[in-house]
């Protein structure tokens, strides 16, 4: 499933050619995906103009104002496991492939959603969801019921945001005796964090992923230096990933047809059997199964 920097990658994406713009028209080619799409939702769609895409945590979120009774809404969008967005300009090609290009699905049968974006200087696009697996999501939300929805109102802290500190990562963490790589993965915890980042952030962190989670938490409910090294580090390694366009395994791709460069600095994602490559460190990555996911790392310095 696309992490955290591989969908804010597609909302970069996206931005340029659906902010700004109205929606000439839009087309659904079922009546779901992995829940049934919103009464209407085509003809609630066309002719409102996406004001602003931004994310929450996995989510992507165009503000396209109001509807037709005055009540601002969200179209929410979630990728899934298999879903990507395609931009087909009126003239050029729909893709410029990168040099780590793999194919992406382009199959009619798979065009499940179709938006007619209004011309800008290059002219008009239209923005198509494929989902093979049809496990994404798109819903309108009131804007005054987010917080409240179910999918939103237990997320923890944007990792990248002021709100995740060392400080609220110690309140979360405290008394817990799950192991660390499990607690990170709880958005509860912290938002939008995935198996990837998750196995680089503590291997850069040098943190074991089967420590207690409470061992980052003083007797007296403070941060420890390890617990600010490892926000520090989350910080650092979801920075690069987005710098470097996502880590674009298998599925994903970016919207232009490029895949991400991150993959191909990993230091412990996938990694089994060969050299850490932390500084000084002659260890050898591991893996081990954690809640049903693979773990790599360190076994000599992830203490």
């Amino acid at each position: 499933m696309p992490e955290l920097p591989e969908v804010e990658t597609v909302r970069r994406g996206l931005a340029p050619v659906m902010e700004g713009r109205r929606i000439l028209a839009a087309l659904a080619r079922r009546p779901d995906l992995r829940w049934p799409l919103p009464e209407r939702f085509a003809e609630r769609l066309t002719g409102r103009t996406l004001r602003r895409l931004d994310r929450r945590a996995k989510y992507l979120m165009a503000d396209v104002g109001p509807d037709a009774s005055g009540v601002d809404e969200v179209l929410v969008m979630h990728l899934g496991m298999s879903g990507s967005f395609r931009i087909e300009p009126d003239s050029g090609p729909p893709e410029i492939p990168g040099d780590f290009h793999m194919p992406h699905s382009r199959l009619a049968a798979h065009d499940h959603v179709v938006l007619r974006m209004e011309g800008g200087a290059g002219g008009g696009v239209e923005v198509v969801y494929n989902d093979p697996r049809r496990f994404g999501a798109m819903l309108l939300v009131p804007r005054d019921g987010l917080a409240a929805h179910p999918l939103f109102r237990d997320l923890g802290p944007e990792p990248l945001g002021a709100d995740f500190t060392p400080e609220a990562l110690a309140r979360a963490l405290a008394g817990r005796r799950t192991p660390l790589k499990a607690a990170l993965l709880d958005q509860k915890i912290v938002a939008g964090l995935g198996n990837i980042y998750v196995c680089e952030a503590l291997h850069r962190a040098g943190l074991s992923p089967e420590r207690p989670a409470g061992t980052l938490v003083t007797a007296a409910g403070r941060p420890t230096a390890a617990a600010r090294r490892l926000v520090e580090t989350i910080r650092l390694v979801l920075e690069e990933a987005i710098a470097a366009g996502g880590s674009t395994l298998r599925d994903h791709a970016q919207v232009d047809g490029t895949l991400g460069y991150f993959q191909h600095t990993f230091r412990a994602y996938d990694r089994e059997g060969e050299p850490c490559l932390a500084p000084g460190c002659r260890g050898t990555i591991a893996r081990l199964v954690q809640s049903g996911r693979s773990t790599f790392y360190c076994i000599a310095c992830q203490r």
